[in-house]
Formats: C-alpha cells, structure tokens, sequence
C-alpha cells in the first residue's frame, strides 16, 4: 500500500505524456484525416535540436523553446511539399507515406547524431528530490508535470477562446462551408499541423531528459500515443486526455503489481472501453464515421 500512491503520481505524469503526443495527433487528424506515422519522428528531432542547442553552449531553458519550434519549422515543410498532397484522399496514403518518413528520419537520425544514445541530462537547478509528504520526488519529474499542464492548458484556451481556435474547431467539422465563408483553409490547415508538430516537439525535449535519447527513441511512445486517441474516441481532444491519464495510470499501477504485463496493460484497456464503447470515451462521429 505505501507504494500505491506514488505509483499513481507516477501514472498522472506519465499519463499527461501521452496526452500531449496524443493531441498533436488528434489534432491534425481530425483536420486532415492524416494519420501521421511520424509523429514520434518530430518528437526525438526535438530532443536531438535540444541536444545539439546545449552543446553549442545554449542554456537549456532556451533550447526547451527553440528545439520545438525549429521542428515546427521541418514539419510545416514536410506538410506543404509531402503530406499537402494527399489532403481528401483515403487516410491509407498518408499512413504509409508517414511511415517512410519516419523511416528516413529514423536513418538520419542516425547519421547525423549516430546509432548510439547520447546524453542529455537537465540543468542542475532541476536535480534532486523535494519532500512531498508522501514520498521524495524527483524535482525534474514535477517540472515536466507543470510544463505539460501549462501546454494543455494553454491548446484549451487557445481552441475555445481566440477566433483561430473556432475557426479550426469548426473546420474540424465542416471545412467546405469554413472555406466557402472566405477562411484560407490550406493555411488553417498547415498552422494546425504546426501546433500538433509543437506539442510533440515540447514533449521530445522534455522526455530526452527523463527517458535518454536515440534514434528509435521516440517509436516507444507512438502505440500508446495512438491508443489514447482510440481510447479517447476519435474527434475528441478531451478523449485524448483523458485517455492518456487513464493509459498513464493503468500501466503504473500493472507495473506495481503484475510488472510482466505493464506492456500489455493498455490493449487490454482499449479491449474493454471499445466492448462498452465502440466510438471510445468521448467519441464523435468523424475521421472514420
């Protein structure tokens, strides 16, 4: 029992990881009916522009800003001159095309930064454990929760409170009559793929310090990423939330009780929430309606 409730502080953290990266995908799926194979790809570039920024002398707080949005920056190239294409075509093109992509990336990666890990360890400011009362936690474990629940945060605000947010939010569900009322749709349509390549560039930067970085880095948290937005229900950003803190929490407490079937803990989930809810938690009819 003592160990239950920093298992579940565990879970809460790791579970709004999987939000975050289950956003972004949310996101430009929901738009486009792309499903972006390649998502985690922009993720670990992040931790490799975050590696190299520190390493060329910028502090970490400045590469924490500048890695997600130079890779913001390599994903809206990749949407204009390869993903664009395949906008109101069966989402079969854009699954495989991104998984090339993420094959190339997952090569370059390699000959840029090499086929070894390397090291990217946070300031010494976010070292060390500080007392909960419950347990010493580490101090670099509650940055990340406070970075992650300030960028939900601020993607809620920013959908339901700015006039960008509605637009996208009403393109979502008709974007010929958003662009019949004079909205330029293909720049809607690339800004949206711009924040959902953000939301994954914050969590690479984030998760280089906490799980290492490599090439394949990134490929351990697109499955879970993914089964958020299934579990969550396809359409629905606040699925993909809730989706992921319940993935986060399910997996920690497996961990702490049957650890040989952690992996297997999140299909056994959506097993159960699709046999109650074929359209997931929160589903709406959508992408594949």
């Amino acid at each position: 029992m003592d160990q239950l409730l920093p298992s579940v502080f565990n879970g809460l953290i790791l579970g709004a990881f999987y939000a975050v990266v289950a956003l972004g995908l949310s996101l430009i799926m929901n738009l486009t009916g792309t499903i972006n194979l390649a998502h985690t790809s922009f993720l670990t570039l992040a931790g490799y522009l975050a590696f190299s920024l520190v390493l060329a002398g910028s502090p970490y707080w400045l590469a924490l800003i500048l890695a997600p949005l130079l890779t913001v920056v390599v994903g809206i190239i990749a949407e204009r001159t390869l993903i664009r294409p395949l906008y109101g075509r069966d989402p079969i093109y854009s699954l495989l095309l991104t998984f090339g992509l993420a094959l190339v990336a997952e090569e370059a990666f390699r000959l840029i930064w090499g086929a070894n890990g390397v090291p990217f360890t946070p300031p010494p400011s976010l070292a060390g454990t500080v007392q909960l009362g419950f347990m010493a936690y580490p101090v670099y474990r509650l940055f990340i929760a406070l970075v992650l629940i300030i960028v939900i945060a601020a993607l809620t605000l920013f959908l339901r409170g700015t006039q960008f947010g509605l637009r996208l939010r009403a393109a979502v569900l008709d974007s010929e009559m958003i662009a019949a009322l004079g909205t330029n749709t293909q720049l809607l349509y690339m800004i949206n793929f711009g924040i959902g390549i953000l939301l994954a560039g914050v969590a690479g930067v984030l998760s280089a310090g906490l799980l290492g970085l490599n090439p394949t880095s990134g490929n351990a948290l697109l499955m879970p990423a993914f089964i958020c937005v299934i579990i969550g229900g396809m359409g629905s950003l606040l699925g993909s939330i809730a989706g992921g803190i319940l993935i986060g929490v399910v997996i920690a407490l497996t961990t702490l009780y049957i650890p040989a079937a952690s992996e297997v803990s999140m299909y056994i989930l959506m097993a159960v929430v699709l046999s109650i809810r074929p359209r997931g938690l929160f589903g709406e009819e959508g992408l594949f309606g």
